[in-house]
């Protein structure tokens, strides 16, 4: 194809011209560049005047041009929605530009470009005109090979891309409807779609696996190992040495345990608890060892660098992206039992209370006693006389412990106050070709609680390091509810007779001392939900401000360094304080850094800007880019696995088509309801025309549709009868159709929602994702690409770290005050 489709060179490509040369250009230099005719000049010269007649560019009297003043012009990422238009986010923070569909042809998804304001669209928005590309994000594409009047083309998987992609050339071994990865070779621009080739044939749709390979590449997520990692992982031993034994404390006659799922695979925390007096008081010593993951991986060297790039591992059903090689994560690094592993322990004193007295950390070596499943420990904490407790008859007084220090803890935690709700967490199982057998709830016993208290308690310490010796690290923090989500959920509060305290800024007690008053209301399910989506998202950051839903001043990631890289910094910055420096990341090239922020975040820094808070691209250090790169990633893998789990689902309703099932609505839009189905917790869409002849206002305060004539009213966890009526497995959308409202609204119960009026909702359970620590909010999406709707999925906080170990009286005598480290962990177990 020729370099220009049009043969007139675009705005986009003069501009970009002018810009990469210092020096001032005239017409013939320009069209020289750019490879323009002579009988095209005419054309070019006129798009000049047109670009200096619309203060694109200026010129001299020497008819040399150069970009104009560029006060106006507005940079920042392309952010395209599944119907073809899109937004400009700038740089900047300022107010997004809404980009129409013709300006949008020109680019893609993610796309950096330069742009102004043109003036405003039907619906009072600024919209934007882009002048220029700054930097195309996308080199490859995911997408369905097929083939239109014979000729082939890529329809990408991704429905953010709304242009499908011409192939050059034959498609080789490709066949007709499989999915392939294709290079792209030209970008689009105003009148030509982009092209490209295919450079790798993943399979068929129906492929056993094949939604996951879809899913990393759609979404950018790294899952392959270089060759340079895995020659470096092929270094390291494949057990300690002598030599990794020096000045670190020998604690292989602890007994200490791990306890996790049945099919974890991973194990880098292990605990251990005995009694011990405080005075005249009891009290017990808890000892979390972590897997010393920096000890084997170094700042910038090949397996660190893919660690940054990654920063989580990927969790999918049947397989893990992990976020280091097997080598380390499954083996060198993972606290097998019977074998020695280097650990960073955290060794705490903790009373009857709850309150940490004292903590400290310190290297240690460990010998694990035995690995312990959830199941098993539950079984004998229920009874140390059954047969699970005679299998461990020497651990089971150790356990104990630990259950009478996790009963301290949960006594601290409800003194301060954190957030509890009660939720329902699923987890599909899936059959050997990777399909969904079922959907089942997860029950969280005292074993998964057990744990997760005192993976909180080495967390807390962890930031308390940090800041009593000032030094700078990647924070977990949770900031408190908006003003405006704040209003939004006391205007609803206030129609059920409720009310939230605090004032304009509330703490995680006055929204615990709530949920208190709700339990055992019919509408509970509804208030919850609604206390839910008050919630902001918790993120990793250098400025700390506390973890609000877990109430607490200071709170770090330092239990999971297998699987997430704060927490591996966590441990760097410990290390530097026991050995009297200070860790500071150096060498990291931040173009290669995720940047991204969430529409939340974003939101957040406008308000911040406004009012003089946010900071300067000064003031911005390493630990602020690592915390947005690392907070981005998470996101990611989020964004991956649910898109994952979305179209395992659609596959498995597929053959339900016609059928009938009694579900909750679980989000209210404009356009309809989202319905979780009971029992097999799948949730599809009941489009607005869908609910009857009439006319749905969408009331947002009260998350409700109501009908202008007959008054009936879909409310947030309301029960009703619907028909699964189409799936649409490329777009990950599942239809449904109203046969039966269980729980119908009238307009006469508008007003009045005491329990007397909401009899029918009895029974009505919550069946959102397990979630100890609600400040994980992902706003949710339907459908490939996804919509973004009211009905937001809260995801649960991930707070694994530190487990138990036991220390030696030896080690005792270095003690730190710290604050009462209580509460229940919402962390996600592996």
């Amino acid at each position: 194809m020729n370099k220009h489709s049009y043969p007139i060179p675009s705005r986009e490509e003069i501009l970009g011209v002018l810009r990469t040369n210092t020096a001032k250009m005239t017409t013939s230099a320009i069209a020289e560049v750019l490879s323009v005719k002579p009988e095209e000049l005419d054309g070019m010269t006129r798009r000049l005047n047109a670009m200096e007649r619309d203060g694109q560019v200026k010129v001299d009297k020497g008819g040399n041009y150069s970009i104009a003043n560029q006060d106006n012009f507005i940079s920042g990422k392309v952010s395209s929605h599944r119907e073809g238009y899109g937004f400009l986010i700038p740089d900047d923070g300022s107010e997004d530009l809404f980009l129409p569909e013709r300006e949008m042809q020109k680019v893609l998804h993610g796309d950096r470009v330069m742009a102004r304001v043109v003036g405003t669209d039907r619906r009072g928005r600024l919209e934007g005109g882009i002048l220029e590309i700054l930097d195309r994000a996308n080199t490859h594409v995911i997408g369905r090979l097929l083939n239109e009047n014979g000729v082939w083309i890529v329809a990408p998987e991704d429905k953010r891309f709304s242009q499908d992609i011409l192939l050059t050339g034959a498609p080789g071994k490709a066949k007709a409807g499989q999915v392939v990865s294709v290079e792209l070779t030209e970008q689009p621009t105003r009148y030509a779609q982009p092209v490209g080739k295919i450079v790798e044939i993943l399979g068929d749709v129906d492929d056993p696996g094949m939604e996951i390979e879809i899913a990393v590449r759609k979404f950018g997520v790294p899952h392959e190992f270089s060759e340079a990692v895995k020659k470096a992982a092929a270094k390291l031993p494949s057990e300690v040495r002598d030599s990794d034994l020096t000045d670190r404390v020998d604690l292989r006659d602890i007994p200490l345990v791990t306890i996790d799922g049945e099919d974890a695979r991973d194990f880098d925390d292990a605990v251990y608890c005995e009694p011990v007096k405080i005075g005249r008081s009891k009290g017990h010593r808890l000892i979390v060892a972590i897997a010393d993951v920096s000890h084997y991986v170094n700042p910038n060297d090949a397996l660190d660098e893919e660690a940054l790039l990654r920063s989580t591992s990927v969790y999918f059903p049947r397989r893990v992206i992990p976020m280091l090689p097997e080598r380390l994560s499954n083996g060198l690094c993972s606290l097998n039992p019977d074998v020695d592993r280097l650990t960073l322990v955290c060794d705490m004193v903790i009373t009857q209370d709850g309150e940490v007295t004292a903590y400290q950390f310190y290297p240690a070596v460990i010998h694990s006693a035995a690995r312990f499943t959830y199941t098993e420990v539950a079984a004998i904490l229920g009874n140390t006389k059954g047969p699970e407790a005679a299998k461990r008859q020497t651990l089971v007084p150790h356990l104990l412990h630990l259950y009478e220090v996790f009963q301290s803890l949960l006594k601290a935690r409800q003194v301060r106050g954190a957030i509890d709700f009660e939720t329902t967490e699923t987890y599909i199982v899936c059959n050997p070709a990777g399909k969904i057998e079922k959907i089942l709830p997860r029950t969280r016993n005292d074993a998964h609680k057990l744990i997760e208290e005192c993976m909180l308690a080495a967390n807390v310490c962890a930031a308390n390091l940090l800041e009593t010796y000032k030094h700078p690290g990647t924070y977990r923090i949770h900031a408190g509810p908006t003003k405006e989500k704040l209003t939004q959920v006391r205007n609803f509060l206030k129609q059920v007779g409720l009310f939230l305290g605090g004032g304009d800024k509330p703490a995680a007690s006055d929204y615990a001392e709530l949920m208190n008053k709700i339990k055992g209301r019919p509408d509970a399910p509804l208030l919850q939900t609604m206390l839910l989506r008050s919630m902001q998202q918790a993120v990793y950051s250098p400025d700390n401000i506390g973890h609000f839903g877990l109430s607490y001043d200071a709170y770090a990631h330092f239990t999971s360094p297998i699987r997430r890289y704060p927490d591996l910094l966590t441990h760097r910055a410990i290390k530097a304080i026991l050995q009297g420096r200070k860790y500071e990341p150096k060498g990291i090239d931040l173009t290669l850094l995720n940047s991204s922020v969430s529409n939340a975040t974003r939101k957040q820094q406008i308000a911040d800007k406004a009012a003089g808070k946010k900071k300067e691209e000064k003031e911005q250090t390493i630990w602020d880019a690592l915390g947005v790169h690392c907070s981005a990633n998470e996101r990611r893998a989020d964004e991956a696995s649910r898109d994952v789990e979305a179209w395992l689902k659609c596959y498995f309703i597929r053959n339900k088509v016609g059928e009938e099932f009694t579900g909750m609505i679980t989000g209210v839009t404009q356009f309809g309801i989202f319905v979780q189905l009971d029992e097999i917790f799948i949730e599809g869409l009941v489009h607005v025309t869908e609910l009857g002849a009439d006319y749905f206002q969408y009331d947002e305060a009260r998350h409700e549709l109501r009908g202008e004539r007959t008054g009936k009213r879909y409310q947030l966890t309301d029960k009703i009868t619907v028909q699964v009526s189409r799936v649409d497995l490329d777009a990950r959308k599942i239809d449904l159709a109203i046969v039966q409202a269980v729980s119908p609204r009238s307009a006469g119960l508008a007003d009045t929602r005491g329990a007397a009026n909401e009899k029918n909702r009895k029974g009505v359970a919550s069946s959102k994702k397990a979630l100890l620590a609600p400040e994980e909010k992902v706003v949710s999406t339907y459908g490939r690409g996804g919509k973004t709707v009211p009905a937001q999925k809260v995801k649960e906080e991930n707070v694994s770290g530190g487990r138990r170990q036991k220390s030696s009286p030896a080690v005792a005598s270095a003690k730190k005050k710290a604050p009462a480290a209580a509460g229940k962990s919402a962390k996600k177990r592996r």
